[in-house]
């Protein structure tokens, strides 16, 4: 019996009762160019309607995809991921969330970019709410979504930001080195080395809504591992929406703790995957 080929890449998208979204993302990745890959759904307790969607998924094409879920208690987005990142089988993982769609050369840019002791930082590209709806099954599947005339006919505010779904290697690539933005942790969009996301422990599981993804990020700067910029070449498209899981009190207690990432030039925490001898919470 021949061995299972190891993919060249894990893809850990987040999800929390979003089947509608999740199910265009996932035909998003059935239309990858690069064919090598595995799925992790990591799912903050979802109901019985994203597993629906997923085994609709596993019986529509043969991408293997994995279900990490754990119960509804609340915001544990950290969690989940840390779940999602042991189980992972390929040595490079790549993050994002259950309604940023990928365009089709997306997996293929993260694994051309890839360097070591680097992560790869991309964005996703903001569509009004207006779009919720425009964006079809169909039209994912046959690429129009990812196409600048018909954003601009349907909506989209043409600004700096539109250059992003312009397909030219050498443009993208100026882009890239003029762009003011720093390259960060930016988990709708970024992929790094399992060894190294091993290595500073993970997310930190104290961490609510607001700025987790930029902690993991700083750790790894303070471990020597930088960031790369790639906003204007790994494209994904994000409906806006409201969030209403946000709140001051999760926004100052997370700024709180990545202060002390910055201060104490914390490389690894002690409250992720491996716990070292810390209790999670009931």
């Amino acid at each position: 019996m021949a061995t299972p080929m190891k993919p060249e890449i894990s893809v850990i998208i987040t999800t929390f009762n979003a089947p509608d979204e999740l199910w265009l993302v996932l035909v998003g990745y059935q239309m990858q160019t690069e064919r090598n890959f595995e799925i992790l759904i990591a799912d903050d307790g979802s109901d019985s309607k994203t597993a629906a969607v997923i085994e609709r998924f596993r019986q529509t094409c043969d991408i293997e995809t994995h279900h990490v879920w754990h119960e509804d208690a609340g915001f544990r987005k950290c969690e989940i991921l840390n779940r999602a990142i042991e189980q992972a089988n390929s040595d490079y993982l790549l993050f994002t969330d259950g309604d940023c769609i990928p365009r089709p050369d997306f997996l293929a840019v993260h694994l051309r970019e890839a360097e070591p002791k680097r992560f790869l930082s991309g964005t996703y590209n903001n569509l009004p709410k207006s779009f919720k709806g425009l964006i079809t099954e169909s039209n994912v599947r046959s690429g129009i979504v990812f196409q600048s005339k018909w954003l601009r006919e349907n909506g989209m505010p043409q600004n700096f930001k539109s250059l992003r779904l312009i397909q030219s290697k050498a443009l993208t690539s100026i882009l890239n080195r003029l762009t003011t933005t720093r390259p960060t942790w930016n988990g709708c969009n970024v992929s790094g080395w399992k060894s190294d996301v091993m290595a500073v422990n993970g997310y930190d599981e104290r961490m609510r809504y607001g700025g987790l993804d930029r902690e993991i990020g700083l750790r790894m700067n303070n471990l020597g591992i930088r960031g790369k910029q790639i906003r204007f070449k790994a494209i994904c498209l994000h409906v806006d929406h409201p969030r209403g899981y946000m709140n001051d009190e999760d926004l100052k207690k997370n700024l709180s703790i990545r202060n002390e990432t910055i201060r104490g030039n914390v490389t690894r925490t002690p409250y992720g995957i491996q716990r070292d001898g810390i209790q999670r919470a009931a």
